[in-house]
Parts: structure tokens; sequence; C-alpha cells
């Protein structure tokens, strides 16, 4: 405030701390400064304190100023204070002392303490006896979640009570949830409770053998059932979809193995998990393929070029080569069939050349002689 020659401020304090009120005088001329409490009673004259509260301690005092500390503070101090110059006319003007008063107590009440995925529940947190009325926050680890806050006021203090609604799932087993205050008065005041979820198991079935490839006719296949839950699942069982199991095929514990594969076994394998939520599975496809087929070995084989000279009237001599295959591993057999082709190959080809030849001859002595 500013009153003619006086200058002061307004006073805010946590409940318990300090309150420090000055009363200046802006152009001092020795007048009197004076101190007094909302029920006006001096608490100092100049520096003298007439006042019987130890609470009240001078910390300043001069012609300028007077300076004065309030120890303790409490509600009942919340008020205004007046400083006064004794002048001609007398000059007054007042500082107002506000006190706060942090939450006494932050508390998150749970509806249900074990929750089971999909279900929604009800939380509760209330900040008791503050002042001003607090504000309430949630958060689901970092993330900020809304409640919906109900205020109470019992004389000057303020609860206020904030219910949040949650729909839980198995990603929240273990998250906390916090509940956080915002007040004048304090900082980082919070609490959290941890959620505990039930839910039933999650089931993955894995392909131990063949580790890759195909299944084939022939060869074993080795299968892993994994399953986790909370509580963690105590049945496990494996079983063929839509038919009976194979009498070969061997079940122990969470692992199935059919050691010699063949096309009957073709189908859909089911792991199923269960615990007290309830019951999970996960399906594997079986497809037996052909066993792979067998490429005989190579075989080594050498050409042989072969010359026949044949004569053909009315021609230069001709040279027709031959091209005989011989297989080094067959037997002798083997190589008379061989030479056989390749002769009646050759044979055709002269035939063959010996036409054209004559067809040759006849289209020059026919040109001759006109037709």
């Amino acid at each position: 405030g500013d009153g003619q020659n006086l200058v002061t401020e307004d006073v805010t304090v946590v409940e318990g701390d300090v309150a420090t009120i000055s009363c200046r005088v802006k152009n001092s001329d020795d007048s009197v400064i004076q101190l007094l409490n909302p029920n006006r009673q001096t608490i100092y004259f100049r520096d003298f304190r007439p006042l019987k509260d130890s609470r009240f301690q001078l910390v300043n005092f001069s012609n300028s100023e007077l300076r004065v500390s309030l120890t303790n503070v409490s509600i009942s101090d919340e008020g205004r204070y007046f400083c006064q110059l004794y002048t001609d006319p007398p000059q007054e003007i007042y500082t107002t002392i506000t006190v706060l008063v942090p939450p006494r107590n932050l508390v998150i009440d749970i509806q249900k303490e074990i929750a089971v995925e999909g279900e929604e529940i009800e939380l509760n947190c209330t900040a008791m006896a503050s002042r001003p009325a607090t504000t309430i926050r949630w958060f689901k680890g970092n993330k900020e979640l809304t409640g919906k806050s109900e205020v109470e006021q019992w004389s000057d203090m303020y609860t206020v009570t904030s219910q949040l609604l949650l729909k839980v799932g198995r990603e929240d087993d273990g998250v906390p949830v916090i509940c956080l205050v915002d007040h004048p008065a304090v900082k980082d005041l919070q609490t959290q409770r941890y959620l505990e979820v039930m839910y039933k198991p999650q089931v993955r079935v894995s392909q131990n053998y063949p580790v890759q490839g195909l299944t084939r006719e022939g060869e074993p296949l080795e299968l892993t059932c994994a399953a986790f839950g909370k509580p963690q699942p105590t049945d496990m069982r494996w079983l063929r979809v839509d038919d009976e199991m194979p009498q070969h095929v061997v079940v122990s514990g969470s692992n199935l193995l059919i050691s010699n594969l063949n096309k009957t076994d073709n189908g859909t394998y089911r792991c199923e998990a269960s615990n007290a939520v309830g019951k999970s599975h996960a399906d594997y496809m079986l497809f037996v393929y052909d066993p792979p087929t067998t490429i005989p070995p190579p075989t080594t084989t050498t050409t042989t070029t072969t010359t026949i000279p044949t004569t053909i009237t009315g021609t230069s001599q001709i040279l027709i080569p031959l091209l005989i295959s011989t297989d080094s591993r067959a037997g002798e057999e083997g190589s008379i069939r061989t030479v056989d082709h390749a002769v009646v190959g050759g044979v055709v080809a002269v035939v063959v050349f010996a036409m054209l030849c004559l067809l040759i001859i006849l289209g020059r002595y026919f040109a001759r002689h006109k037709g």
C-alpha cells in the first residue's frame, strides 16, 4: 500500500514460517512510527514492544523504517496490521498477512488391491486440511490422466478428494499411479500406488528343429510352447485341431516331438495354457514336404572327330567330318552303339550334300540349253 508518506507490502507466509512486516517512511521528519495488530493493539512503539508476545521481534528500527518479524505463524495471525506515523495529521496504512496451509495428509485409496485385465477400477486421492484448496493431478507412469475433484470446506480449511476411473490391462501390472498436489505452500508433494493386474496367459509356439528350412518327410520335428501370465500358468497341453493326435507323436511337458514325419502328420497343432484368469492358445500349422530328390553324379565325356572321304560324280572330293561321342566310363557295347548313331548321321549328311550338288549342276545345264 501507499499512504501519503508511509509505504508497506502485503505478506504471504506458510504456516509455521516467519513473516516480516515493514513500515517505511519515504520522507523522514523524525516522526514516531508505530505497528498495531488486527485488534488495534500496539505491537511496537518506536523500538519498544508493549505487547507481551515474544514471537514478535524487532529486526530494524530507524527514523525511516520499523521492521518486525513474527515467528511460528499460525492461522490466527492472519489479518490486517497497521502502520501509523505520528504526524499532524497522523498517517496510517495497513498490510495484510495471508497464511498458507499445506495439505496435512495425502492418501490414495484403491477400490481393488488386485484387478483383472479389462476391469475398471476406482482410485481416490484425498488432500486434507489445506488453505487454499489444493489441486490434485493424476499420472499413470509418465502419462497424465484426468480425475474428478470435490472440495469440502471446514471452517477456514479445505479438503479435496479426486476420483479416478481406470480401465486396466496386462501392460499396467506393476505401473505406479501417482497422485500429485499443486499448492502454493508445498512443492513436489505426491504419493503413489502400484497396480497389480492379473491376466490370462500369453502363448507362443517356436520350432526348435529343423532350425531353418522345410519340414520334409522322414525328418524329425520338435516344437516348444512358452506361456506367460499372472498368475503363472499351471496347466499346459498339446492337441491336434479337428483330428486325433498321431500315436507316434511324443509330448513331454511343453515340448512336442515327431521323430519321423510323414504326410499323415499334416494339420494344425495347438498349445493351450490356462491360469485362474482364463485360457489362451497358439497354433502351429504343419505341412510335410516331399524328401529332396537325389541327383546322379555327372559322367566324363570325350569327343572324337572322324573324317570319312566320299567321292561324288561330277564334283571334287569332299571330306565330311563326323562327331563320335564316347563315354569313357561306359563298356564296349555302349561305345559301339554310340559309333552307329554317328555313322548314320554322317551318311545322311553326305546324301543331302550330294543332292544339293546335283541341283546346282542341273540348274547350270538347263540355263545353257534354254530348256
